[in-house]
């Protein structure tokens, strides 16, 4: 087990280019993280939800004013860098500077294996007091896919099996384990447990197909033309 669970950072991270920046960006994500938990079971007055939501829109309008980033930098899931080292900042799982994500924190702990912490906040809830059985299945994707990239070959999520064994309790830190198990040509096989304290909430079983760097380039090609296209 690893003590330390910081994010991994690659030697290309953009946020060494412009720290400043990147740190008010993921200061910003952390804000609007604790403005989704407290407004899910705010009483707040209709007044002042009315101020809110005007401000926001305010500053929403700000933001589309300003230039689209030139170049989308980095990865938005580990299974698809095939580099566990890789930047992962807009990822919605694990990344710091995307609001939607817990954000998860993953750190390798042996040559097939990785460990992970996350704690769900209310606005994941499905079950009263527990994690929506999607976000659980999300989180094991994506802890999945960051062991599958130890094989260092990119993959795309094939088949992914969630057996769950307990419910999974919200404002908990829940422990991820998981191993990159073994290769059947194009075929990379993992799997994972959740446990919160000593109890274990469920397992995974994920297989993953390894694609060509070839169809990811594509697929970024393709995502730049229509980024460029949204800019006119």
């Amino acid at each position: 087990m690893t003590e330390a669970h910081e994010p991994l950072r690659s030697a290309w991270d953009t946020t060494k280019e412009d720290p400043g920046k990147w740190a008010q960006k993921r200061r910003l994500a952390d804000a609007m993280r604790l403005v989704i938990e407290r407004l899910v079971s705010s009483d707040a007055p209709e007044d002042e939800l009315r101020r809110a939501a005007d401000a926001l829109e305010r500053y929403g309008d700000a933001l589309e004013a300003h230039p689209r980033l030139r170049f989308v930098h980095g990865y938005a899931e580990s299974a698809n860098a095939g580099d566990v080292s890789a930047f992962f900042d807009r990822s919605p799982m694990i990344g710091l500077a995307n609001p939607l994500a817990p954000p998860i924190t993953i750190a390798k702990t042996g040559e097939r294996t990785a460990e992970a912490r996350a704690v769900f906040s209310s606005a994941y809830e499905g079950p009263p007091g527990h994690v929506h059985g999607g976000f659980v299945a999300a989180a094991f994707d994506e802890v999945l896919g960051f062991v599958q990239s130890l094989s260092g070959r990119p993959g795309m999520t094939g088949t992914l099996i969630v057996r769950y064994r307990r419910p999974t309790p919200l404002h908990t830190e829940l422990r991820f384990t998981a191993a990159y198990v073994r290769s059947e040509g194009r075929r990379l096989y993992t799997e994972a447990r959740v446990h919160a304290g000593d109890v274990l909430c469920a397992e995974a079983e994920g297989v993953f197909v390894s694609i060509a760097r070839e169809r990811f380039e594509a697929l970024e090609a393709e995502r730049a033309a229509r980024e460029a296209e949204r800019a006119r």
